[in-house]
């Protein structure tokens, strides 16, 4: 996670780090994430974003650029493989909309309908990822999360012993063609694209680079097996994992406000988009941050 941009000589601002009452989250009132922020303002969001493993900046007034330059304070930036999506001009926003325009989608009207970690289909994964609302619709919309972590946690000890040490293949073409919410049609990846998201493989638990907290590392939109075990107990076991990783003691549903700013670890939570009616325009835009290596 990179520092040297947030360590800054600049005015301080005050805000309130104020958990919800979920099993993960907290907001962020009264900073505006737009201007420079200080050393110390950085290393306590940096904190927050450690204990809670999501933070939900309100009523943020940003540009793209504030936007990316924001993201950037914490790790480089990774560009997304469906680059028609791309915002004209900023190739680190990452469009996810149902809008058509001119009889062309303007972003992903999909994203997110199975439960996920953002990119853990390469190597290494992300660390995390900040998604701004834009336009959102009157109705539905929200967005769900939970903490892998406690997850873990909440393993029966001879399960946890059973997937130590294991790992399993993410590939971002497995359930391409599923992903879609009704009307939705997703764009055919060329094979240069195909080429660009091989499969990869990340070990079934990690441990938390910063932390050291141990969590689940399998999704079932990315996660297709269990390396070295049989196709059926692969599929049994990854099917248990799925289950137990999205018991609602773990989640968080997020039911966004206009100009809601949202930066999730994917290191330690997955989430999943709830969809909202087709006719009702959304649009948010998402920067992605990458991360190290899985271990």
């Amino acid at each position: 996670m990179s520092t040297s941009a947030a360590v800054l000589a600049v005015p301080s601002q005050s805000f309130e780090i104020r958990p919800l009452a979920a099993p993960l989250g907290a907001e962020v009132l009264g900073i505006d994430v737009g201007r420079p922020l200080s050393s110390a303002e950085f290393d306590r969001i940096h904190q927050a974003f450690l204990q809670h493993g999501l933070l939900i900046f309100r009523d943020q007034h940003l540009t793209p650029a504030q936007q990316i330059a924001f993201s950037r304070l914490w790790g480089e930036l990774l560009i997304h493989v469906l680059k028609q999506f791309q915002l004209p001009g900023h190739p680190e926003v990452f469009v996810i909309s149902n809008i058509v325009e001119q009889g062309k989608p303007i972003g992903l009207a999909d994203a997110g309908k199975f439960w996920h970690s953002d990119l853990s289909y390469v190597a290494p994964p992300s660390l995390g990822a900040i998604l701004y609302a834009q336009e959102l619709p009157e109705e539905g919309g929200d967005t769900l999360f939970a903490s892998q972590q406690q997850a873990y946690d909440a393993l029966p000890e001879s399960l946890r012993r059973r997937i130590e040490g294991l790992r399993a293949v993410h590939s971002y073409t497995s359930r391409y063609a599923e992903e879609v919410f009704s009307g939705v049609v997703r764009p055919t990846l060329s094979e240069a694209q195909r080429e660009s998201v091989r499969e990869v493989v990340h070990p079934v638990v990690r441990t938390h680079p910063e932390t050291g907290r141990k969590g689940l590392f399998v999704n079932a939109n990315f996660t297709t097996h269990i390396v070295d075990l049989p196709a059926h107990e692969s599929r049994q076991l990854l099917d248990e994992l799925f289950a137990r990783s999205i018991h609602p003691q773990f989640i968080y549903r997020h039911r966004w406000q206009p100009n809601d700013l949202l930066f999730w670890d994917n290191r330690a939570l997955i989430h999943l988009a709830t969809g909202c009616p087709s006719h009702l325009r959304r649009r948010l835009h998402r920067t992605t941050i990458a991360g190290e290596a899985a271990f």
